[in-house]
Parts: structure tokens; sequence; C-alpha cells
């Protein structure tokens, strides 16, 4: 099966060719490939080479060299990632969102209840994952919160880690998961962490004036251009993967509200240290 990343490579490769009014059939020709050749790379399901892609772009008239340079690095892309060790173990969708976090240059999160899945403490994780996966034996939850910790790397450890920005509402750090102990070992933890320079959290206070998004958690993902962001959104189902233009200016616009009207870091961790305090 695809990945998301895979997918999207080929999607995008899709809307050039339709932009310059070639069929697949016409396409393949172009690079010396069977008419089913195309609609399979577009597809995410066969790779496609560095060098076809920019011969593909060439072929449609493409002009964003940018553009084209992002999409020949994702076709370069080989080899096994360490999330792949969890193929057969966690749902796909886990791995996809590990894969998104991976390659994002900068990463914006909202959330109403729940704590960033990149900031929360192994206790924390796991008393998330008990509460809302009662049904899972004690090793299917070890191996979730482990995977969890794997991800936190980009921000820890990676020597270029991402810009990382999150806005949390005051009800998620007001949150008891796991209980007293936990939570108020998990906020400190926001603390420590909000003293790296590429991460900043603002958090979004009941005496705000309302805010008009979802409730559910939007993680905006940025590409190496624009045109290859992503905004994943959570649900009981699974993670939601949504690359249209129109809808990435949308969250963007929604972020920046949520922005606007959230507290400074300052007075974020101010917030957090007092709502710690009272635990």
């Amino acid at each position: 099966m695809p990945t998301v990343r895979q997918r999207r490579l080929g999607s995008e490769l899709r809307k050039i060719r339709e932009a310059a009014g070639l069929s697949t059939q016409e396409a393949g020709a172009l690079i010396g490939v069977n008419r089913t050749r195309i609609p399979n790379i577009e597809s995410g399901r066969f790779g496609i080479s560095p060098e076809r892609v920019r011969a593909l772009a060439l072929h449609y008239g493409c002009s964003d060299h940018r553009l084209i340079e992002a999409l020949a690095d994702i076709a370069q892309e080989r080899g096994t990632y360490w999330w792949e060790s969890y193929r057969g173990l966690l749902p796909p969708g886990f791995l996809d969102v590990t894969e998104l976090e991976h390659h994002a240059s900068g990463i914006r999160m909202f959330l109403m209840v729940h704590m960033p899945g990149l900031l929360q403490t192994a206790e924390h994780a796991r008393a998330v994952f008990e509460q809302s996966l009662a049904s899972l034996p004690a090793k299917e939850i070890e191996l979730r919160a482990t995977h969890r910790m794997r991800r936190q790397e980009i921000l820890t450890i990676r020597e270029n880690p991402p810009q990382y920005t999150a806005i949390i509402h005051e009800a998620a750090l007001k949150m008891q998961f796991g209980g007293p102990k936990v939570a108020r070992t998990q906020l400190n933890h926001l603390l420590d962490m909000s003293e790296r320079p590429h991460i900043t959290l603002r958090a979004l206070p009941f005496a705000a004036q309302g805010f008009a998004g979802p409730g559910q958690p939007i993680c905006y993902a940025s590409g190496a251009v624009q045109q290859l962001d992503t905004v994943q959104l959570d649900s009981f189902h699974g993670p939601v993967f949504i690359d249209s233009e129109q809808q990435l200016a949308n969250y963007r616009g929604l972020l920046d509200k949520a922005e606007a009207m959230s507290l400074s870091p300052a007075a974020t961790r101010d917030l957090i240290h007092g709502i710690a305090q009272q635990l």
C-alpha cells in the first residue's frame, strides 16, 4: 500500500499533467512507457525516478522549478525509515502521520482537549491510550506509547529540527490524564520543551471570546514548497489528510486567527506554571 507521501507525489504530477491538457496515454508516450504506467504512478502504486519527474515536468510545460525539484526529491527517497519496523503492528495511519512529521519543514498545531503528541511524556501517552483504547492489551498500549516517543526525536535530537508551534486550549492544559501527578509532570515537560528555540507554545485561554474552529486537533505540516503543505486532522477512524489549495488556505487562516487570540509564549508559560502549581 502506498504511503500518503507517495500518493501525494503522484497527485501533484497528475495536477501538472491535467493543467497541460494531456491524457495519461499522451503523457506515457512522451517518456516512452505504456499507457497504464502513468495512472499507476499518479496513484502512488508505482515509483518514478527523479529524472522522469523532471522529464514529465518539462513535457508538461511546468516552469515552477522549486516545485519540480521538491517532487524530484520525494522520488529520490530510498531506504527504510525507522517507523517501517512498526508496519503491521500499528494502524497504517500512525505511520503516515510519522512520515508527514519527519519530512515537514515546519509544524503548526491547534488542540482543544489533548496535549500535542510530540510534546507528551510517556506516562501521559500511556494514560491517553489506556482511556481511549481500553480494550487493547497492555502490550499494545506500550507499543503505541513507544512509537509516540520515537516520533518526538524530530524535535529533541535532530540537528535541524522543524519549527514547531502548538496552540493549546486552556481546557487541554487542565485535563488530568493519568491523575494529578502525571498531569503535573506533563505540564512541567511542556515548560521544559518551550525553552527550546524551535518550539513555541501558545495557550488559548477560557477568557478568549470564543473560537469558530473545529474541535478536533489540527496539524499543519509545511512542505519544501507551499504546494506540498498538508493538513492532518484526527478522527475516530484514523487521520485525515487534506492538501487542496483552498482548504490549505482556509486552515492557514484558521490557525492565524487562533494564534492572534492566544496568549504570548511568556504568558503561556505563566499559565502552565500556575496550573501545575495547583495540582
